[in-house]
């Protein structure tokens, strides 16, 4: 799943999030996957050799359906490979992927989560900043806020045992701020995009309290805090 600012990722749609395609088996509610994916990061050079596989993930976790594939969906995987290439130069940038066997024994990526502590002011901190109490950490040297750009999962992961420590996406999101001790973690989600917005709430998210935030330009879009 995922959100943006112009220019930059942050958890929605590029629309992300469209409601993503769900192609595993029903599972009763509330039970631990036999089999859970397997979590590991990403080097740069490897996030470069698998840049198209992460733009397939991309494209099938934020396409309506799963065998139809309009121009807009091929074309936001193009944008989505163009921006990630771009912010895996940034200093501190992490991304993590989930692995699975599908059916015919092949191992694939079923999730990714990526982002990048923020080291004092820069283009990307212009935005969010609009929206931080004066009782929040200020980014510094010392890294105390953690920009969690993307989190691409598939619809069940939004949708079924989203309190649980297991779900792939809190545990995405949790071992990359697990490197950042006392990190606070932030994202932006459209306001308009209410299936991301309950998604994010439901794994651990909150947003600051009603009129804490100072007025911004990227009043299009919320800001959420973790940790």
């Amino acid at each position: 799943m995922s959100a943006r600012i112009p220019g930059h990722p942050a958890i929605t749609r590029s629309g992300p999030h469209r409601i993503p395609v769900d192609e595993a088996r029903p599972r009763r509610p509330g039970t631990r996957p036999r089999e859970g994916e397997f979590v590991r990061p990403l080097t740069r050079r490897q996030v470069d050799d698998r840049i198209g596989e992460l733009g397939e993930l991309y494209t099938r976790t934020t396409s309506c359906e799963p065998a139809i594939l309009d121009p807009s969906d091929r074309d936001g995987g193009i944008v989505f490979r163009q921006r990630l290439a771009g912010l895996v130069r940034r200093p501190g940038f992490e991304l993590l992927v989930a692995e699975a066997v599908d059916a015919s024994g092949a191992t694939v990526i079923s999730a990714c989560a990526y982002g990048f502590p923020v080291q004092g002011a820069g283009p990307w901190w212009q935005g969010p900043d609009g929206y931080l109490p004066g009782s929040l950490p200020r980014p510094t040297a010392s890294e105390r806020l953690f920009v969690i750009a993307d989190i691409l999962v598939e619809r069940r992961v939004r949708t079924q045992d989203q309190s649980r420590d297991w779900n792939l996406a809190r545990r995405l999101q949790k071992r990359l701020l697990a490197d950042h001790t006392g990190a606070l973690g932030v994202t932006l989600v459209d306001r308009g995009d209410a299936d991301t917005y309950r998604a994010l709430l439901s794994w651990g998210w909150r947003r600051l309290p009603a009129g804490a935030r100072r007025p911004s330009l990227f009043d299009s879009r919320c800001l959420l805090v973790l940790g």
